[in-house]
């Protein structure tokens, strides 16, 4: 999530809390909104789902609720040291890094800065699923980008049997020294950005990042009943975080592919059957294809075109709170189109018994 994404967005406003709410009432709240804004139950309500859902991910996890916290009280300006803006020796003074007087004067009076720890960055990806599998539920993987080091070099940036030579502007230390009376201004050193040397030979493979590229495979298990354009969080499976911070959240956008035969009503699934007019007048049993085993359906004699049967249980899989849905049927009476001499003598005779009105040729 972009800081200033999180700088733009009010989450408390979408759950309609005040900044200084504790962590069951803004749980509370998004169970509530979350519940009323379902597209299951609330179709149309997608995009205001998703926007609850997003307030929620930030604000119900504590690490990250006081992170955001941190970037609204600072404003657009936070961006951490030696970004754009950043003032005298490389410090920007709109970061949340200011929290932490040690870093800064520690750097004021030619001492080094602590690493602190970093939570790694969010990601998103994309998934395809069909019909079948958003209804009742799937584990699958999904491909990640990823960096690992360098098998060419192990992660130096340096060709192999080459090495490193010490920085002449700064003689190794990687920052620069500048007497102001009785301060010590450090900056960091421009030629070799601080690292205190260089690589003679970069490596061939990675041009001296000591990084490539590469991919890596996360499993994802998708809820029984997940709808087109719902989003799924996965706590921790983002990118690694720097000096012993936590990993940052994997963002699954989920969509899913229309089927020939079935669609969904909520947590029911629809389809329809074709009877023959006879079976519809006089009574039937059919065979029904679900997203299951095939069932039986008794089909009343008289049966009208349109009329909708319910096979109880086969719809989405109960979950949770919610029930399981069930299997619409809407029957299609098919009438004949072509009828030949003696089927219209027949049907015919039918009208005339039943008292209705026979059509002239």
């Amino acid at each position: 999530m972009a800081e200033r994404e999180w700088f733009e967005k009010d989450y408390y406003k979408v759950l309609g809390l005040a900044s200084s709410a504790t962590a069951k009432e803004i749980t509370r709240a998004y169970r509530k909104l979350a519940k009323e804004l379902h597209p299951d139950t609330n179709p149309g309500s997608e995009e205001k789902f998703k926007e609850v859902s997003g307030a929620y991910d930030v604000l119900g996890d504590a690490e990250k609720r006081k992170e955001y916290d941190e970037v609204r009280r600072l404003g657009p300006a936070a961006a951490g040291f030696g970004g754009p803006g950043a003032g005298p020796g490389g410090f920007n003074f709109g970061s949340g890094d200011l929290g932490d007087l040690g870093d800064i004067f520690g750097g004021l009076f030619g001492g080094s800065r602590r690493q602190r720890a970093q939570r790694g960055a969010d990601l998103e990806t994309a998934l395809h699923l069909g019909f079948r599998d958003a209804v009742v539920g799937v584990t699958t993987t999904v491909s990640l980008p990823s960096n690992d080091a360098c098998h060419t070099c192990g992660g130096r940036g340096a060709a192999p049997g080459s090495g490193f030579a010490t920085c002449e502007r700064c003689q190794g230390r990687g920052v620069l020294n500048d007497d102001q009376g009785p301060f010590a201004m450090s900056s960091v050193c421009p030629v070799c950005q601080g690292r205190g040397g260089r690589i003679v030979t970069p490596c061939p493979t990675c041009h001296g990042t000591g990084r490539e590229p590469s991919s890596r495979r996360v499993n994802v298990r998708i809820p029984a009943g997940v709808v087109d354009g719902q989003r799924i969080r996965l706590k921790s499976k983002g990118n690694p975080g720097a000096h012993g911070g936590p990993a940052g959240d994997l963002f699954v956008d989920v969509h899913v592919a229309s089927d020939a035969h079935f669609a969904r009503k909520g947590r029911n699934v629809t389809t329809s059957v074709d009877v023959p007019l006879t079976s519809a007048i006089l009574g039937t049993a059919i065979v029904v294809t679900t997203l299951d085993d095939p069932v039986t359906l008794k089909v009343p004699a008289g049966t009208q075109p349109g009329t909708t049967m319910r096979v109880r249980g086969r719809g989405v899989p109960a979950a949770g709170k919610h029930a399981a849905g069930d299997l619409l049927v809407t029957v299609n009476v098919v009438v004949p189109k072509k009828l030949n001499k003696e089927q219209r003598t027949l049907v015919e005779k039918l009208a005339t018994a039943l008292h209705e009105e026979v059509p002239n040729d």
